[in-house]
């Protein structure tokens, strides 16, 4: 039998980057982007791709939090579930935010390498999943958010 971590390392990374049949993974749906184009809003009071982008990795450390069972790990941002963009929202702070996207991906790999069997079986968070499920079910956070992004970007133009 596979390995469980050869199975989730396959949906998670092909969710974020990887060739996916099912079209592009988030980390595909920021190329191209700059700043100003990652703050357009589709409408008034709906969120941009920025905050999505922030979003996304907030949900990253939180999912790393639940599997590693380490609460004492810190989001390097300010606020929770949707950090707040950057007071000067310019292409140096976007790649800081997308290289924070990144970071927190890789950052959760790694804890997820460091699981053994009995760990992924381990319930987290509300208890209601375990920590595999969780890992998948960031995956399908990434892609469903890459639609979303997918979107943004076509009527924002």
């Amino acid at each position: 039998m596979p390995s469980p971590h050869i199975d989730l390392f396959s949906v998670f990374d092909q969710a974020f980057a990887g060739r996916a049949w099912h079209g592009t993974p988030l980390w595909g749906t920021l190329r191209g982007l700059d700043a100003a184009a990652a703050l357009r809003r589709p409408a008034p009071g709906r969120h941009n791709i920025w905050e999505l982008v922030l979003h996304c990795a907030y949900w990253k450390f939180v999912v790393r939090q639940r599997v590693t069972g380490d609460a004492a790990l810190t989001f390097p941002r300010a606020g929770t579930n949707f950090p707040e963009l950057p007071a000067a929202a310019d292409d140096a702070e976007w790649k800081r935010d997308r290289m924070l996207l990144k970071r927190e991906h890789e950052l959760l790999r790694e804890a997820i390498a460091g699981c053994t069997p009995a760990m992924l079986r381990r319930r987290v968070g509300n208890k209601r999943f375990n920590a595999a499920e969780t890992v998948v079910g960031i995956a399908s956070h990434d892609l469903y958010h890459a639609g979303q992004i997918q979107l943004i970007r076509r009527l924002v133009g």
